[in-house]
């Protein structure tokens, strides 16, 4: 019942309340629908790129935005298919979890391009995810370093195996950078998650991190907050 009544507010979009692409995606995440909410993006003051995590959809991370106070806000939720970004651990050898990463990456892309295209720009859009889809934003801001609105990790870390040594160019320049996790969670060991605010810190991001007690993979009140005033201070752009 969530995932019907979803589709039916985002029904003005058409097909199933899904944004049309003007380009196409290259590899397995070719045919993942890209849902949204909220107004027209040809309206829209900024946009949130919300990437769920393993074995979800959609209808899982958008709720979240409920949580949220975002006036002229448009919410995009793709969808992997299989229900997975890409196959293995985020910490596995980048080669292990091709070709589905690099797919998963344009999507991203083509989402931050048809949002531009219709009129909201890379510094009013913020990537945010949760666990898997976390690790995927993150991973495309830095990738493609330019000034975001945001970039929001929620339970991530950038992707590669130990010991991996990132060599993004370009620069974050002023971004805000939202990083929580729990201290013992089970999937995102706690080590990447500072060589990941270390290293957006690197390229020029303005990074919150908290690290939380207890071994939870879950989303906390003070990341929602955070997050919040990330909005705001768009908002008030």
């Amino acid at each position: 019942r969530r995932a019907d009544g979803l589709r039916a507010a985002m029904a003005r979009y058409g097909d199933e309340g899904r944004l049309k692409l003007r380009r196409a995606v290259n590899g397995p995440h070719a045919a993942a629908p890209v849902m949204v909410v909220g107004p027209p993006v040809e309206e829209a003051r900024l946009a949130v790129v919300m990437l769920h995590g393993r074995g979800a959809d959609p209808a899982d991370i958008l709720p979240l935005r409920n949580h949220l106070r975002a006036d002229g806000a448009v919410f995009v939720a793709p969808g992997a298919v299989g229900g997975q970004w890409y196959p293995q651990r985020f910490v596995a050898p980048l080669e292990a979890n091709q070709p589905f990463l690099s797919s998963a990456l344009d999507l991203v892309a083509a989402i931050v391009e048809e949002l531009e295209a219709r009129g909201v720009p890379g510094e009013r859009i913020v990537l945010l995810g949760f666990s898997q889809g976390g690790c995927l934003a993150l991973e495309h801001g830095a990738r493609q370093a330019r000034r975001w609105g945001g970039l929001v990790g929620l339970s991530a870390g950038l992707i590669g195996p130990p010991g991996h040594v990132w060599a993004f160019q370009g620069s974050l320049d002023g971004t805000p950078v939202v990083l929580g996790c729990s201290e013992r969670d089970p999937h995102i060991p706690v080590g990447r998650v500072d060589e990941t605010s270390r290293e957006l810190a690197r390229l020029g991001g303005s990074v919150w991190l908290r690290i939380y007690p207890g071994s939870a993979h879950a989303v906390f009140p003070d990341e929602i907050e955070q997050v919040q005033r990330v909005l705001d201070g768009l908002a008030g752009a």
